[in-house]
């Protein structure tokens, strides 16, 4: 004998469990291939193929908290450009200092005086450098009921961190240290993870030429406000690069074709975004595409090649 399972109840929904599904009959656009040849401008895989990668290092911090910190550490970022090294990065700070290379520096920020022989190195060395500056606006944000990010950010909170610095306060180091280093070729990771107010990067990028900023991991931020990014795209063409951070496997590199290339509205990918909102595709035209893709890389990259200056 069957007996009939009532439904679940809306009620007991757990906000970790929300995964909706469009029902509008719209396009759905498969995109398998980019419109134009690909440079990765922010990927964490290593392969065997000889020639398809560029190896960026990291700073070596040992001492920073001690008089006398530098000299040591330009010497050793002159040995990895010796040994193949033609970048630095990714360099993190998201509020306490930087601490993606090993060992960390917390308290000690991109603008800090004490960084100065290395950023200069770089310049002398024409090793461009990937910076991660803060982190999404939302995880700055309360964790309550008007945090729209939440489902997502939750995970990643950054408001209940004691002395922090916080996202305007991170962005302000950001912007003195491009300042002070105008031969320095910065590349801020993540749209200087400015999504939700793109005119702090906006103005950024209008001060400083030697500032360009890669398209990574931040694909659905960027995705639910399709028309303003649109315009932030072609105002900027000539000054971001396509990026991931998001793994390596194909259907990753699928959804951000999408992303950039179609015309989609109001979709989810769940295997590939966490927050609650729908998606829309950005419908960039080819010329930003072609820029966006390859041409802007190469010149940072001082490679000549289809498409560069």
């Amino acid at each position: 004998m069957c007996v009939a399972q009532d439904p679940p109840s809306p009620e007991g929904l757990l906000l970790k469990d929300f995964r909706p599904q469009s029902v509008y009959k719209t396009p759905q656009t498969a995109v398998s291939k980019a419109k134009y040849p690909v440079i990765d401008m922010h990927s964490h895989a290593y392969a065997k193929h000889a020639g398809r990668f560029e190896v960026w290092c990291g700073f070596d911090y040992t001492g920073y908290d001690r008089p006398g910190f530098g000299p040591a550490a330009v010497k050793e970022l002159e040995r990895c450009y010796k040994v193949g090294a033609r970048g630095i990065g990714e360099l993190g700070d998201k509020g306490k200092g930087l601490f993606y290379c090993k060992p960390s520096a917390w308290g000690m920020h991109l603008d800090d005086p004490r960084m100065d022989p290395l950023l200069e190195k770089c310049a002398d060395l024409k090793m461009p450098g990937n910076i991660h500056v803060a982190d999404p606006y939302w995880m700055y944000l309360p964790m309550d009921a008007k945090n729209d990010g939440l489902m997502n950010v939750y995970k990643w909170r950054l408001d209940n961190q004691p002395g922090i610095v916080g996202h305007q306060g991170m962005i302000e180091i950001l912007d003195r240290a491009v300042g002070r280093h105008p031969k320095t070729i910065f590349v801020v990771a993540h749209f200087a993870n400015c999504c939700y107010d793109l005119s702090l990067l906006d103005a950024m990028l209008d001060k400083h030429p030697n500032l360009y900023a890669d398209i990574s991991a931040r694909y659905e931020e960027t995705a639910a406000i399709p028309r303003h990014v649109g315009r932030f795209y072609e105002k900027y063409q000539d000054r971001l690069v396509y990026g991931t951070d998001m793994g390596f496997n194909v259907s990753m590199y699928r959804y951000t074709f999408r992303v950039l290339e179609s015309a989609d509205e109001h979709f989810y990918d769940w295997n590939h975004c966490n927050y609650h909102w729908p998606l829309y595709g950005l419908a960039l035209s080819e010329p930003v595409l072609e820029k966006i893709y390859r041409a802007n890389a190469l010149k940072i990259l001082h490679v000549r090649g289809p498409g560069a200056p």
